[in-house]
């Protein structure tokens, strides 16, 4: 055969070979399997993950924040802000088959509202949502709402058929039947411990390179298989011998081991970072003290906390750092001078005199199967004992932490005091989606801390006509909560992600997600 008739034939030869090797399942290990199939109804990452799958959004923010349209093919806005009239794009359909309607997205809109940081004050600012025809609707408002684009694009508002939005927000939703690039198999779904999904052929993805959640989501892969292993070790060697493809949250100590193993990666994926707390009961001694809030500050040293996991891959840790993540527009200084510079036990031993502290319990909630929290947990430990104050240190797994933490009693009741946690990137990047900084009382977030002057300028900030505005609120909303602690930020922490080297172009994000991603 000649050389040019070789050249010819290889085309032929590859194309199958590809397909052959996208055919076979993507085998991922998640942080935690799919216990619930609605990522409305719960905040939990999995769920929203799970919900990236399955669901689509009517519109998609990219790598810099920015909103563009999804499965809308663009809006219109009034002149006085008030009134936004949204078109569909063709080609939607629903895994049932059934085509997307605008009623669908009405329906899914005002269910979201109902249960979301951002689709809640867009509840409050709206006259009425109204469908116009099968492609368009309309969002009438009482007063212009700037964020309503960006709460679209990263904050979840999936779309799903009427019959099944029309579930209150307050129960979950019984089937999983979305229009996004892969299908849920429920017959496959062993809660918490395995999941599957298998490519939508009935996906029509935008014409446009993805972008994290916007641009074209290309389902590439036939079948995405998720088993959970708690293991970490056990994780790890499956990735290495190719049982495994991805495992999205390897052990920061096995990273350097995996980073020397034939045919896997290791690479940090996330642009945004995990901000990480130490949440505070209020309404339950000792914390319910303000001054002894303030009174551990300076000895707070957001880089032991952090070196107790990461080593020396200091490269994965970022401090000091405040609420918001610090690669985003919302990041400021503003305040953090009381957790920068030299640390100063006495200083906070002090103060803790000083704030009226009579010795009562202290019981910190230490997550056992979540190495990072534990870790963390170790160091505040050592220190509250080292500032005198009386700790009863409580392990126990995430699940018993989860349950425990929405408990108000008082310690000797079942109650609790502190627990390390950490916040979603692109929810840790704005004051309207920072929801362990609600000031809101019995609604807000576990430690229930009540301040309505951060609530004030959560609001504000909703309201700031640009983004200088916006910036400056935001750092007013840092400054207040370091006075206030509603939690104590403790560091930015850049969790490495690994998989086999045939994968690729996985898509840039603060979770994973599986469009793009193919097999070279």
């Amino acid at each position: 055969m000649r050389r040019r008739d070789m050249l010819k034939a290889i085309p032929a030869l590859t194309v199958p070979a590809l397909a052959s090797a996208q055919a076979r399942p993507l085998r991922y290990i998640p942080n935690s399997g799919v216990s619930t199939i609605d990522p409305v109804w719960t905040t939990a990452l999995v769920a929203g993950i799970h919900g990236y799958m399955v669901f689509d959004t009517l519109y998609g923010i990219d790598a810099a924040g920015q909103a563009h349209p999804q499965m809308c093919a663009g809006h219109e806005v009034a002149a006085d802000g008030l009134t936004w009239t949204f078109t569909l794009r063709d080609g939607l359909t629903f895994h049932d088959g059934e085509k997307v309607l605008a009623k669908d997205c009405v329906m899914s809109v005002r269910r979201w509202g109902s249960r979301d940081s951002f689709g809640q004050p867009l509840m409050a600012a709206t006259n009425e949502i109204e469908v116009l025809d099968d492609r368009r609707f309309r969002i009438r408002l009482k007063k212009p709402f700037n964020q309503m684009l960006y709460g679209f694009g990263a904050r979840g508002c999936f779309i799903m058929p009427e019959r099944v939005a029309k579930t209150p927000g307050t129960e979950q939703i019984k089937e999983t039947v979305g229009s996004g690039p892969f299908r849920f198999l429920p017959d496959q779904w062993v809660s918490g411990v395995s999941a599957a999904y298998a490519r939508f052929d009935g996906y029509v993805p935008r014409q446009e390179p993805p972008s994290f959640l916007a641009g074209g989501k290309a389902a590439y892969v036939q079948r995405v298989e998720w088993v959970v292993q708690p293991d970490a070790a056990t994780a790890a060697a499956a990735l290495q011998k190719g049982e495994v493809d991805w495992l999205e949250v390897p052990l920061i100590d096995l990273c350097p081991m995996l980073r020397k193993s034939s045919g896997v990666r290791v690479v940090v994926n996330d642009p945004f970072g995990w901000p990480l707390v130490l949440a505070l009961n209020h309404v339950q001694p000792p914390f319910n003290n303000p001054k002894l809030r303030r009174a551990i500050l300076p000895a707070i040293d957001q880089t032991q906390f952090l070196a107790s996991v990461v080593g020396e891959q200091t490269e994965l840790a970022r401090a000091p750092a405040g609420y918001f993540v610090e690669s985003q527009p919302m990041a400021s200084q503003s305040g953090l001078e009381v957790l920068s510079g030299t640390r100063d036990e006495d200083l906070a031993k002090r103060l803790i005199r000083e704030s009226g502290y009579a010795g009562e319990k202290l019981v910190m909630l230490a997550a056992t199967d979540r190495p990072v929290y534990s870790q963390m947990m170790q160091v505040a430990r050592d220190l509250f004992v080292r500032l005198g104050l009386n700790v009863d240190f409580q392990p126990m797994d995430w699940g018993s932490v989860v349950t425990r933490r929405t408990s108000r009693e008082p310690v000797s009741q079942g109650g609790w005091s502190c627990f390390i946690t950490q916040i979603e990137g692109v929810a840790a990047s704005t004051p309207g989606g920072s929801f362990e900084l609600r000031g809101n009382g019995a609604k807000a977030w576990f430690g229930w801390p009540e301040d309505p002057e951060l609530e004030r300028l959560r609001t504000a900030w909703f309201d700031a006509p640009d983004l200088p505005a916006q910036k400056a609120i935001a750092a007013q909303v840092q400054a207040r909560a370091l006075e206030t602690l509603p939690c104590i930020p403790l560091g930015q922490l850049f969790q490495p992600t690994a998989f086999r080297s045939d994968l690729v172009d996985i898509v840039k994000a603060a979770y994973p997600l599986f469009w793009g991603v193919r097999r070279s």
